[in-house]
């Protein structure tokens, strides 16, 4: 088949989008002056760099809903990569099902625009859309991470992995290399796949890959004395390279009268490194508003009823409120008083003498929607460095894990042709191509 033939040209507007999960808009700085993004340093000039906040928490399980749907967790109602069912102590895991509104490809789809989605985090598991799509983390079964199914036989012969092995890369970093290679290789073969296959006004792949190193070897990318610092690099540079490669089938694919017009890059949060993990419910124990009824608690169903608050990962904290949870005892007429003693209390706790809460939002703050009353309480902001944690084993209020980098909320990035407005949120960006691909309609 000729080349003109796996990517046709169209009047009506194209939209190719490139997701970088975790890759801040400091490290992009940094890599587009030092050398290490050649292609991207080229783009900031010819286009705009923009820095970018993210959902709060600052999690891909929330950005990446807020981006795809064009909608705050109040309205999509997605609040963490956990949650507890209603009236219950019982942990769940939000799922694409799950997703209260619709996303922006499905409205694109109601104008008659065909979309390419794939390694998407979030929708999994998949579902039908006007297109393709291959969900992304945390996609455990292929079957149910394709749509249309005719493409789960050509992505298995095409080896394609949604995701690197985590728990061993954690450990192997040696190991971490030869995975995030593979995988990327693999998304390189799906984009050619269903760039032939589909039709698409709207093509979207995302890479996870940054997020998993920036993780487990943040201090990699710091210290040019790392025996993985070159290593590090080296996968940078291959997504310089992705990110050019697409770059090129999109202008291959896209009747556009500027170059560049209809493309654009984003991350889903920002990244820096870990000084210490903090450990909020035992925060919370220590001060006196958490207890267990277990000396070894294993779950939340473990939670005494004198419990006042808990949180859940990362920094979501929830008042143990009578008609909420099976053995609540806040009264609705005591929370506002105890959530502002939380606060006060959050923004003096310090770590060898610098403060570590950066900010304190209340629900109604941050979230607006009719599924704002299910979210947390309190939605705590750390200043960098400070690693928000919701475990429930942690006896002491800080330590220290394996992982190197943690999530920020501000330092997310955007880049396209035209300026975008100031103060850009994630929450902006379907707005943005949804406008781009309906101009022509």
């Amino acid at each position: 088949m000729a080349l003109t033939d796996l990517f046709r040209k169209k009047k009506s507007p194209r939209v190719m989008v490139v997701g970088i999960d975790g890759l801040p808009y400091s490290l992009v700085q940094k890599f587009t002056s030092d050398g290490t993004f050649p292609f991207l340093a080229g783009l900031t000039k010819s286009g705009h760099l923009a820095r970018m906040k993210v959902s709060l928490p600052e999690i891909s399980a929330v950005s990446w809903p807020t981006f795809m749907t064009g909608r705050n967790p109040g309205e999509h109602g997605i609040f963490g990569f956990t949650d507890l069912k209603p009236n219950s102590y019982q942990m769940t895991f939000p799922s694409f099902g799950d997703l209260k509104t619709p996303t922006f490809w499905d409205r694109l789809g109601q104008i008659g625009r065909r979309s390419v989605v794939i390694n998407q985090p979030g929708t999994y598991p998949a579902r039908k859309i006007p297109g393709a799509l291959i969900s992304g983390f945390v996609a455990v079964d292929m079957i149910k991470a394709v749509q249309p199914l005719k493409y789960l036989g050509p992505l298995r012969r095409l080896n394609y992995e949604v995701d690197v092995d985590t728990q061993r890369c954690r450990k192997d970093h040696d190991w971490l290399f030869v995975d995030l290679e593979r995988t990327l290789e693999g998304r390189q073969r799906a984009v050619e796949l269903l760039a032939k296959e589909e039709d698409w006004d709207f093509f979207q792949v995302v890479i996870t890959g940054t997020d998993r190193l920036q993780h487990y070897i943040w201090d990699a990318l710091e210290n040019s004395g790392h025996p993985l610092h070159a290593k590090a690099i080296g996968y940078y540079r291959r997504v310089d390279q992705f990110v050019k490669e697409m770059w090129e089938r999109f202008h291959r694919s896209a009747d556009v009268s500027q170059e560049g017009d209809g493309f654009y890059l984003l991350s889903d949060h920002g990244f820096t490194g870990i000084k210490q993990e903090v450990y909020l419910n035992a925060w919370l124990q220590e001060q006196g508003y958490l207890a267990w009824d277990k000396p070894e608690p294993q779950s939340l169903e473990d939670l005494a009823a004198s419990t006042k608050a808990f949180v859940l990962d990362p920094s979501r904290i929830y008042l143990h409120r009578r008609g909420r949870f099976p053995r609540g005892r806040v009264e609705e007429s005591e929370a506002a008083s105890l959530l502002a003693e939380i606060k006060a209390k959050l923004l003096e706790l310090k770590h060898e003498g610098r403060p570590v809460i950066r900010q304190v939002f209340a629900r109604d703050e941050i979230y607006s929607g009719p599924e704002t009353p299910a979210g947390p309480d309190l939605v705590l902001l750390s200043h960098w460095g400070y690693d928000l944690k919701g475990s429930i084993k942690a006896a002491a209020v800080f330590g220290r894990t394996d992982l190197s980098g943690m999530h920020t909320w501000d330092d997310a990035f955007f880049w396209s042709v035209e300026a975008p407005k100031p103060e850009l949120n994630i929450v902006d960006l379907a707005g943005i191509i949804e406008r781009k691909i309906s101009s022509a309609s």
